[in-house]
């Protein structure tokens, strides 16, 4: 099957045969035991784009279904799609109770709130709200698993904080995962078309880190 294998090149490229698709989703599942997603398709070397697929084929579960691979068709439904909130929901309770601690040790208990609402209807909310000597400011953490859905985050957060009552207070989008820098994040920022409302900033932890660092705490309240 390994001489099937075909590599992903940019530009123009006569169209890939089925049994090029089935060596390169092969190969993918050798090494992760699993098929690959969309997004993952469109980086993995010996893959066309998931668009192309969706062209040619009428998308990823037709085309599973066409080469009769092993695996659970939809992605999106079942087993998988169970594991994988299972997979966000713990490592994102991680990285929030890492941003927690982190603020507690630097703001101190009294002035650091979780599930922060901007409303008393409880729908919209921030992770944290953070009181210091300035005006205070919110924090709403994600992990991202890539570039291209850390885009659809950020314009899925744009969304929500579009309303004025949501501006209120400075508010950091705090991006968790550590392969994605400050330096690709502002290329992104530079780069878009929905671009970011004043007082809303995306940074990484060590930008984050470096922001907390120059805000000045409150003193704390001694009783007695």
């Amino acid at each position: 099957m390994v001489g099937n294998l075909r590599a992903q090149k940019g530009g123009f490229q006569k169209p890939w045969k089925l049994e090029e698709l089935k060596a390169g989703l092969e190969d993918f599942f050798s090494k992760y035991k699993r098929y690959p997603t969309a997004s993952e398709i469109d980086t993995y070397p010996y893959l066309p784009s998931a668009r192309s697929i969706e062209r040619s084929f009428g998308g990823l579960v037709a085309l599973r279904d066409k080469l009769g691979l092993d695996t659970q068709y939809d992605l999106r439904t079942g087993v998988y799609s169970s594991d994988r909130a299972r997979r966000i929901n713990k490592r994102g309770h991680v990285v929030e109770k890492d941003v927690y601690n982190y603020l507690l040790e630097l703001f101190g208990k009294e002035f650091v709130h979780r599930e922060y609402f901007f409303l008393d209807d409880k729908r919209t909310r921030a992770d944290f709200f953070v009181y210091d000597s300035n005006e205070g400011f919110c924090v709403d953490v994600f992990y991202p698993s890539d570039k291209r859905n850390l885009t659809g985050c950020l314009n899925s957060k744009i969304d929500k904080y579009k309303n004025p009552y949501m501006n209120q207070y400075k508010t950091i989008f705090l991006q968790m995962n550590r392969e994605i820098d400050q330096n690709i994040m502002d290329k992104l920022i530079k780069n878009k078309k929905k671009k970011l409302p004043q007082g809303l900033s995306l940074m990484s932890w060590d930008t984050f880190k470096e922001f907390c660092s120059k805000r000045k705490p409150l003193n704390k309240v001694r009783s007695g």
